[in-house]
């Protein structure tokens, strides 16, 4: 499972909400009155929220990782209780991508059928192993540290005006790659994506700080 939680899509996505935890905070701080004890609140703030929303999403990685095994079991279950093979070729179609199932002969998925048949018997209930626990701490690390180049100008740069123009000019360049990056994963025009993700993070964050986020 260590895999599912390293997949491009899956680390765009994060990316991209991370960024814009961070961003509501940076982007809301007047800086005009603003001093340093308030910068300080702003990033123990935009820290401490990324670690929150890390820590939950390492929980509900966890949880999918169960309902996943959960009903992997339950497919494999149906198949060897099917009663005939035609029946248990049905339940193996059923549990593919439909591109994938409509592309299988009935032979192919009669050999499927009898591969599953053929594993050792499962547990009784879905079990979560090494690597799953590793793929939560994978979630929760990405998420959290991709907090920080949003926030280190506000740490090393002592004038606030320049360490907004600072952070801004980064989180827009994450922006623009994480973008690029959800373009080459999805097949789409990587500079167009990179642009349409820049506005859209914008917009997203204006609208987040309009409702009081």
């Amino acid at each position: 499972m260590t895999a599912r939680a390293l997949q491009p899509v899956e680390r765009i996505e994060e990316a991209l909400f991370g960024l814009i935890m961070v961003l509501t905070f940076t982007c809301s701080m007047g800086v005009a009155e603003a001093g340093r004890d308030d910068v300080r609140t702003m990033l123990i703030g935009a820290v401490g929220c990324n670690l929150a929303w890390g820590i939950i999403d390492a929980v509900m990685f966890l949880m999918g990782c169960l309902a996943e095994r959960g009903s992997g079991l339950g497919i494999l279950r149906s198949v060897r209780g099917a009663a005939s093979a035609e029946d248990g070729q049905r339940i193996v179609a059923g549990a593919l991508p439909p591109m994938v199932a409509s592309a299988l002969r009935p032979g192919e998925l009669e050999h499927l059928r009898q591969q599953l048949s053929l594993l050792p018997e499962p547990s009784a209930r879905p079990r979560l192993g090494a690597n799953d626990w590793l793929g939560a701490l994978g979630v929760f690390l990405w998420v959290f540290l991709i907090t920080f180049p949003v926030a280190v100008p506000f740490v090393f740069v002592h004038d606030l005006h320049r360490a907004l123009r600072l952070s801004n000019l980064i989180a827009v360049a994450l922006l623009f790659v994480t973008g690029q990056a959800f373009g080459r994963a999805a097949g789409l025009n990587p500079w167009w994506t990179g642009t349409v993700m820049v506005f859209l993070g914008g917009a997203l964050v204006a609208l987040t700080i309009a409702f009081g986020g």
